[in-house]
Formats: C-alpha cells, structure tokens, sequence
C-alpha cells in the first residue's frame, strides 16, 4: 500500500496568498499551510468527518452483504436506507448517515430536481432486488445467454455471479454508489459554493463563531466532510491506500499508472490548502483547490470507465466471465459519471442522457453476451475526449 507521508516534508510551510479576503484585494498576506490535514483551535483539532468515515462503512458492508447469497432482499434494503439494524456494530445501525437519502442528494445537482433523483434512487433499489430475486436463486447454476447464473474464469478457480445480460449486480452497484454517493457529495454538495457560503457562513467564519458545541465552523465541517469521504476510513495524517472499496481505492488505483502518477499527492494537497485557506480566510484560494479536486476526482471516473471497457474487451472471446466482471465495473463507472464536475461549471462532463445512451448500448439485446468490440471502442474513445488523457494512456 502507498503513503502519502514519505512523499511531503513534515514542516510548516508557508504560503503566498494572492488574496486574503472575499473581496479578491491582493496584498501578499502569508499563512501557515500544515504538511498533513490536521487543523486546530485552542490546542483542539477542528477536523471532523465521523458520519462520513460511517458511511463508507456502510457501503462496505453492504457491497459485502451483495456478495453473500445468505443475504436476502429485506436485509439488502435495511442497509442501503439503514433500517433494521443490519450492520456489524451499533454505531452504524444507530449512525444519522444512510446510504440511501445520500444517494443523489447534492444541493448542486438535486435539490431543485427531485425527479432525477428519485429516478437514481430506483435505479439502486431495482438493482438490489435484482441481485436478490435473479442472481441468488440462480448462485450455483451455470449462466448463459439469457439465464442468470455462475461462470468460471480460465482460471478455472475464479466465480462471478451474473444476471442474464451478463452483469454482475453487486460489482455495478458498488462502482454506482461511488458516484452516486461519494462524488456526487463530495463535488456538488459539500464543495458547493452554495453550501460553503450558505446562510452566514462566511461571515461566520470570518468572526470564528463556531457550530453550537463543537469546535469548527460550519464551512470547515463542509470541507472536512468532503475529506472524510476521500481518507474517512483512514488516518489523515499518514494516508494509505485501499483501505475501503470506494474512493480511497480507486485514487491508489489510478496514481499507480505511470500516465497519472502524483495525482494522490494533488488530491491531498488540494485539500490540506483549501482547508488551511478557509482558516485563513482566503476564499478565493478555496475556491481554486475546489476546482482542482473535481477536475481530478472526476478524473479518476473516467480513467476507470475506459480501463475496465478496455480490459472487458481483450478478454470477450477468451474469459466471458472474466471479461463479464470488468464490463459490470465499467457500467457501474460510467453511471458515475453523471455525477463528476467540470471545474468552473455547474455542469458534470457527462449529462444523464449522455450516461443512458451508453448504458442502453451496453446492455441492448443479450447485453455483454453480444456487446461487440466496436461498441466498446466507440464509448471508451468518446469518454477520452471529454477529459485531457487519451485511451492509451487510460488503460494501462
């Protein structure tokens, strides 16, 4: 696994601010900017992101429960609205966060759009009816055309559990819930501009005054929130890798490439500034780290999308079940994107149409078990060409 320590000098630096107030006046003040996340006041540290360390949790816990076929329907939804006390410990059976009602939930995005997500939020409770009526009937048959089922690798080891098109559920599911939950959160909702600055929060963290019983104002909590969905289940200080099955994974996966290494330091670094500029007041250098983190995040979701079509094609005629486990992550990371941010837009780098068209295309007719070549390469290249990577580049 990578740390990030090694890589950053473990001093406080200083830096040059070309603003220190809203009003975007230059005059060169100078702030402190920690070498690692960690943020304090009177001796206490005001970072926290509890709820949303319980929320990758969850999700954990849940994208295990769809790869358990002792499982059922009932339990599947309890973890995904958190009802019914289905979790491993009681702090999560008893946490506020529910994978559910933060599903497509960004301000941003959806508050003023209830339709679109609701239509998200079916699209996830059909899925987990479906790997509970469909696949799990079905766990030890063999799969084929049309019939849910087992498949075996050229491994001859390796299973994957598929529904009759193909798809793997809880692999799809798992790649929509990052999006759905943890990008769209982090990007549009605690990184909104509309969030941060809601209400009297700028004034509020002008003047210091702190949320009623904590030690934080109410926009550091939204950016540590932000944080907490990237490095929650880990230790802010010393960050390793793979340490959840969301984005903390899937940042490893990516900086590992040789074409996007550095990108891990970026995101960090990214935040460890923006957090230290709303300390200092600097909204217009929060507001630049902003931009950094969903050009990056967003990103990250595209190189996935091409990576896993890319690795399901090579394999289509040679391992369907292996080649049927990269497509089911590919779909998953391609609904995702729906919920990325173009920096300094409102707008993500794939509408929701977009995402449907190529979805549909995906799984027409006996869906993986005929999707062609050409169809893979025309959405992998059309992907590419929203973001500044080639396909090369991506599916290494």
């Amino acid at each position: 696994m990578k740390c990030l320590a090694p890589m950053m000098v473990l001093i406080v630096v200083l830096f040059t601010s070309c603003s220190s107030s809203d009003d975007g006046n230059s005059d060169n003040n100078q702030f402190p900017v920690p070498s690692t996340y960690q943020f304090s006041r009177n001796g206490s540290s005001t970072v926290s992101y509890s709820q949303q360390a319980n929320g990758i949790a969850m999700a954990d816990e849940f994208i295990s429960a769809l790869s358990d076929n002792g499982s059922n329907e009932a339990e599947l939804n309890g973890m995904f609205t958190n009802t019914g006390n289905y979790f491993s410990t009681t702090t999560l059976n008893q946490s506020p966060f529910k994978l559910r009602s933060n599903t497509a939930a960004s301000f941003d995005y959806y508050a003023n759009n209830q339709t679109v997500a609701n239509t998200i939020k079916a699209d996830f409770d059909a899925w987990i009816s479906g790997q509970a009526n469909e696949v799990y009937p079905n766990w030890n048959s063999a799969a084929s055309i049309g019939v849910a089922g087992m498949l075996v690798e050229a491994d001859g080891i390796t299973t994957r559990r598929v529904n009759a098109k193909g798809m793997q559920y809880n692999q799809a599911l798992g790649k929509m819930l990052l999006g759905g939950l943890m990008v769209d959160q982090m990007l549009n909702n605690y990184l909104s501009i509309s969030v941060l600055d809601a209400s009297t929060n700028r004034i509020d963290n002008d003047n210091e005054v702190l949320v009623s019983g904590s030690n934080y104002t109410a926009m550091e909590h939204s950016w540590d929130a932000a944080f907490g969905l990237a490095f929650g289940s880990d230790n802010a200080q010393n960050p390793q890798f793979n340490q959840d099955l969301f984005m903390n994974k899937y940042i490893s996966r990516v900086d590992v490439d040789p074409d996007f290494n550095g990108i891990a330091d970026d995101i960090y670094d990214a935040f460890k500034l923006g957090r230290a500029a709303i300390v200092a007041k600097d909204y217009e250098l929060r507001d630049q780290q902003i931009d950094i983190l969903r050009e990056k995040f967003s990103e990250i979701m595209g190189v996935r999308c091409i990576y896993y079509l890319r690795q399901g094609r090579s394999n289509l005629d040679s391992d369907k079940a292996n080649a049927f486990h990269d497509l089911s992550e590919g779909y998953g990371f391609i609904y995702a994107l729906q919920f990325t941010r173009k920096p300094g837009s409102s707008a993500p780098y794939f509408t929701k149409s977009e995402v449907d068209v190529y979805l549909a295309q995906l799984l027409e007719g006996n869906g993986f078990w005929d999707v062609s070549e050409d169809t893979l390469n025309q959405i992998a290249f059309a992907i590419a060409a929203r973001f500044n990577f080639t396909v090369e580049q991506a599916e290494n």
